[in-house]
């Protein structure tokens, strides 16, 4: 630490923002529990040590209620300064933890940041040895193979079911190879002997097949993988209704229906189970007719995002901070989504009319928040948004009213969102659009449109979103003709009098 100079304390107080989260549920208090050691501070001679002291003491109430002891600061009477530590004493334990968090690496000046403990961890640095060591190392135990599914000879996938009100099992999927009886892969018979639960209500895949999540309502979430299904590890959240994986599978979403619990969605690292961080069901100020919004992670799990009133809430998962400490500002907000792939990450909202401003889409590269496109619309009802599975192009069904309100006609938008300037091509369809999906792999899609919403006669309709020009170039005395595809939206075919209400690609593509 540097010794402090005659420099005005007033100059320590910086404009860093404080982030004072609550904690639920509170925990009963034990001796010292309430204190934090605060290091790194300016050490400061005796005229001096006051003024730091009410600094702190501000810094500190932002959190919560001092107690009657406050703050400590140790005094070097022989070298005439204070020894650059002190401790802090909250009302609350809570209120300790709360600090511990908001004031760890805080930047008190430019050449002092915080280094905050527990007073118990700095009473644990009394033992350290001045003599390193070594410990002896544990026998090496080889990690849980989470992909062992893939390695079937027989190329299988696997399957869950739950029947009989209680009864868990993956089965093998033979595809008709076998006999058509199911293969049991596992049953929980492990945890039966041992008079455990395995599974209560309910179960998830992770995104990539790695892991089995089980709900036990008591103990929360239990995580399981590897060839015989064995216990990863358990993520405590009692009362758990759903789960949620990350594309990456990076980290679990495990959410509670309780509006009363401000925990009631927590948020897990699926490698550590440690709990990153926990948010109510609704955010603040929401609007109570309409139902939850959920939480969706960025493709490449590095953002966190939820529709709030007026706004996206975005965090970043490397600290569950909110992103550049302010959220996306989007009046009305209906709607948002991530592309689903691409070079960097991009998400997608619409906004209805309002205030004598048009409906519009936007389009918005995280983290930079650039606008990337924005598209106003006029007479909407309602935007649905579709991307590409490799997120090439964005789809909105709009559905316009005539000036009268009674008439109703749809518009598709096609954005092509990785050409220059993100070029939109409109289709109007008259019909209503009942079905609309991309080809996984290509630039086609389809759509079922009919007269009516309710119609059971049905068209399917084909389009492609590049078209194939052929141009005669001069080679010397020869003329010859060049293929090539340029980005027009282009009609295919029409198949009239269908009777369907789904389409489903291969996901090759090529075949629906």
């Amino acid at each position: 630490m540097t010794e402090y100079d005659d420099e005005d304390l007033s100059g320590y107080m910086s404009d860093t923002p404080l982030d004072p989260r609550p904690r639920y549920p509170p925990r009963k208090q034990n001796l010292f529990d309430a204190t934090i050691v605060l290091r790194n501070l300016p050490k400061v001679p005796q005229a001096k040590l006051e003024k730091l002291i009410k600094v702190l003491t501000k810094l500190m109430n932002k959190v919560g209620p001092l107690s009657e002891v406050g703050i400590h600061m140790p005094f070097d009477e022989a070298k005439g300064s204070s020894l650059g530590f002190a401790f802090v004493e909250f009302a609350s334990p809570d209120n300790a933890e709360r600090a511990i968090d908001v004031f760890q690496g805080y930047q008190m000046d430019k050449n002092h940041k915080f280094d905050v403990m527990t007073y118990a961890s700095a009473q644990q640095l009394k033992d350290v040895p001045d003599e390193y060591e070594a410990p002896e190392p544990e026998p090496y135990k080889p990690p849980l193979d989470l992909n062992a599914w893939k390695y079937d000879e027989a190329f299988r996938d696997q399957y869950c079911i739950r029947h009989s009100g209680k009864v868990t099992e993956v089965m093998w999927y033979d595809g008709g190879q076998g006999n058509g009886e199911p293969v049991v892969c596992y049953d929980g018979s492990r945890e039966k002997e041992k008079g455990q639960t395995w599974c209560e209500s309910y179960m998830s895949w992770s995104s990539k097949g790695s892991y089995m999540a089980t709900m036990v309502h008591d103990k929360g979430v239990l995580l399981w993988g590897g060839k015989n299904f064995e216990k990863i590890r358990r993520c405590p959240a009692p009362g758990v209704s759903i789960v949620r994986f990350s594309p990456q599978e990076k980290f679990m979403l495990a959410i509670k229906f309780d509006p009363r619990d401000p925990a009631a969605i927590k948020v897990f690292d699926t490698e550590t189970g440690k709990l990153l961080r926990a948010f109510p069901l609704r955010p603040d100020n929401f609007d109570d007719d309409k139902p939850e919004p959920v939480f969706s992670f960025s493709p490449d799990d590095a953002y966190l995002a939820r529709m709030g009133k007026d706004l996206i809430t975005i965090y970043s998962t490397s600290d569950m901070k909110l992103l550049d400490r302010r959220s996306l500002n989007a009046p009305g907000i209906e709607a948002f989504e991530w592309a689903p792939k691409g070079d960097m990450n991009v998400l997608a909202y619409w906004c209805p009319e309002r205030n004598n401003s048009p409906a519009h889409v936007d389009i918005v590269s995280i983290p930079t928040r650039k606008k990337l496109r924005q598209k106003n619309l006029f007479n909407v009802k309602a935007c649905s948004l579709l991307w590409h599975p490799d997120g090439t192009y964005l789809s909105v069904k709009v559905v316009r009213h005539t000036k009268s309100k009674k008439t109703f006609y749809n518009n598709i938008e096609l954005f092509s969102i990785r050409e220059h300037g993100v070029p939109i091509e409109m289709l109007e369809e008259k019909d209503a659009v009942q079905a609309f999906a991309w080809e996984p792999n290509g630039t086609r899609f389809a759509m079922i449109h009919a007269e009516s919403p309710n119609s059971t006669k049905t068209s399917v309709s084909f389009y492609d979103m590049k078209k194939d020009v052929e141009t005669t170039v001069k080679k010397g005395k020869k003329n010859v003709s060049i293929k090539s595809q340029v980005s027009e939206l282009n009609k295919i075919e029409t198949l009239s009098g269908k009777q369907c209400n789904r389409l489903f690609w291969s996901p090759r593509g090529s075949i629906i």
